[in-house]
């Protein structure tokens, strides 16, 4: 399951790079209403097993009087896999609809007997968050664990080349991290969903305990206006491990990287 909430977590640190022209992005890619589940699949020798399920909502409100985007990750383990390894993960961010910044971010997960929680309201213009264990100085166009995967979502590709690296400033566990993903170029995906023709990039992965570190893992989203998170792949010390988008509602355009079901 952390596969996927956490893959812009698991990126390798690199030095801060100028990335102005990522402030103030706008969003072209999703709206409120939208609703994507993802199925986490443990794979050995060939066979996938499903072991978890992970949800992303998006709704509009208001917060402090600024409508914002308020989006929602949540990811559990089945029933078998609690067994080994139980999470309960429930991730929110508030992101202001105008700069796509986000205002404040919540995280309330159990994983593996571990309980954690943070609440981090960031306040741009003094560049602070202040969360649960304080207050800390933060990097202009700071973005949390979710807002970073809605924002991904709004990078224009078409800019970039195979091999050219995509930085960004992410704010977790009163750390900053400075990240970066690498763009790889298009290709068509099969995945459990169907087939896709996709936009392919990688992070650069820290070694631990699970992943082998190196550009290891893969990301594929949808190369149509959606950007839409199609799948994630990384080996692990046993096997790997896949994160394939499943069913989706509401998006705000026509799904048009489809070329064929499963």
């Amino acid at each position: 399951m952390k596969a996927l909430i956490f893959f812009f977590l698991l990126l390798f640190s690199t030095p801060h790079q100028d990335f102005e022209e990522f402030c103030g992005v706008r969003n072209t890619s999703f709206k409120d209403g939208e609703e994507v589940t993802m199925i986490v699949y443990y794979t050995t020798l060939g066979m996938y097993v499903g072991a978890g399920e992970a949800k992303f909502t998006t709704s509009i409100e208001r917060y402090n009087g600024v409508p914002v985007y308020h989006c929602i990750g949540t990811g559990n383990t089945y029933s078998f896999f609690d067994n080994f390894y139980k999470v309960r993960d429930r991730y929110e961010t508030y992101i202001d609809t105008g700069t796509m910044l986000p205002v404040k971010f919540i995280r309330n997960v159990y994983e593996g007997g571990s309980k954690i929680y943070n609440n981090i309201t960031f306040n741009h213009k003094a560049g602070t968050a202040v969360s649960t264990n304080g207050v800390f100085k933060v990097t202009p166009c700071i973005q949390d664990v979710i807002s970073s995967v809605y924002y991904a979502r709004n990078i224009n590709f078409n800019k970039y080349k195979p091999g050219d690296k995509i930085p960004f400033d992410m704010f977790l566990d009163d750390q900053i991290y400075h990240l970066y993903l690498r763009y790889e170029g298009k290709e068509n995906v099969k995945t459990k969903y169907g087939k896709f023709r996709a936009i392919k990039f990688k992070p650069l992965l820290i070694k631990g305990t699970i992943f082998q570190g190196g550009e290891d893992m893969n990301v594929w989203v949808s190369d149509d206006a959606n950007h839409l998170l199609l799948r994630a792949e990384s080996p692990i010390s046993v096997g790997s491990i896949k994160v394939d988008m499943m069913g989706y509602r509401n998006l705000r355009y026509p799904l048009t990287s489809l070329i064929s079901f499963r």
